[in-house]
């Protein structure tokens, strides 16, 4: 066993749970494992320690990270301050074999505003690193773009069944067990590449796949790992490729996020995404959250790193 593996299982993660047609676990269960992962070891007043889950594909998932470093963060902010936004950069790929340290940089405590910055480490080498900032509550001017027109959840079918003889193209990451419950509005990529190229867009309803606990920051940084899932998939569709089928190789570059209202991450929320380009083997991808009753509660935008193999 790892020492990841080690680490995961002292930290109380459940094995067992509901599987889906397709055999991989879902559920509470493995809901509760991300919550355990995302409840980092304090090791001294800014520094933090996270472990990844035992059947970690060959690098560690950048909403993991992301999530862990907002943790981090937040953990040295008075909790009535709530992030309103991040930004972060995917600087090496992280090995999920070993835990990984977060180290806390108390930037600034202002009247309305805290600064934080994280840098995520493994053998002594930044990773990635996040820059956040928190906001006390206050009044002021209200407005969004309104919600798309779409199919509701449970109407449409739920992953597994979406991906039906898909799965096996799609690689082990496609067999991760999955604590979002991911339901496509759009084709899903891996099927829109039998009619070619697409608009660039990409939405699915998502929520965690279980009952979070009530914990602000906790739903927050739940929202931050799935915002990393399938954001993507605007650029790939606009190209008529998908991971794993074709020889796309992609990683995350940056990741920036803004929160404007409340929500929980355990309700559904639409993730409504756009590629606005592509070029220099680097894709651009924009995506926004709303909840099921049409506030918009954040806006995502990423850019990623996408070569395809001759």
């Amino acid at each position: 066993m790892t020492e990841a593996a080690r680490a995961a299982a002292a930290a109380g993660f459940p094995t067992e749970g509901p599987l889906d047609t397709d055999g991989v676990p879902h559920g509470q269960p493995v809901l509760d494992r991300l919550v355990a992962l995302l409840d980092l070891e304090r090791i001294e007043e800014n520094i933090f320690r996270g472990v990844s889950p035992a059947e970690s594909p060959v690098r560690v998932f950048g909403g993991q990270v992301a999530g862990q470093a907002l943790v981090a963060a937040g953990r040295t902010v008075p909790p009535e301050r709530r992030v309103h936004s991040l930004h972060s950069y995917f600087i090496r790929p992280g090995d999920p074999r070993i835990p990984i340290v977060y180290e806390v940089d108390r930037i600034r405590d202002g009247r309305s505003f805290t600064t934080r910055r994280v840098v995520a480490v493994q053998r002594g080498k930044a990773i990635f690193s996040l820059s956040a900032s928190f906001q006390s509550e206050e009044p002021g001017m209200d407005h969004q773009e309104p919600m798309p027109d779409v199919p509701a959840p449970d109407t449409l079918p739920d992953y597994a069944t979406a991906a039906e003889g898909y799965l096996d193209k799609a690689g082990a990451m496609a067999r991760l067990p999955r604590p979002i419950d991911l339901r496509y509005v759009t084709t899903p990529p891996w099927k829109a590449r039998d009619s070619g190229p697409a608009e660039a867009r990409s939405q699915v309803w998502m929520r965690a796949d279980g009952k979070l606990p009530d914990d602000d920051l906790l739903h927050v940084c739940v929202l931050a790992y799935a915002s990393d899932m399938t954001l993507l998939d605007s650029i790939l569709v606009r190209h008529g490729v998908y991971w794993g089928t074709d020889n796309v190789l992609g990683a995350s570059l940056d990741h920036a996020m803004w929160f404007h209202r409340r929500f929980r991450a355990d309700e559904w929320f639409l993730y409504d995404c756009a590629s606005p380009s592509a070029s220099g083997a680097r894709g651009l991808a924009t995506g926004r959250f709303f909840g099921a009753d049409g506030e918009l509660v954040a806006t995502v935008v990423q850019e990623g790193l996408l070569r395809v193999i001759k």
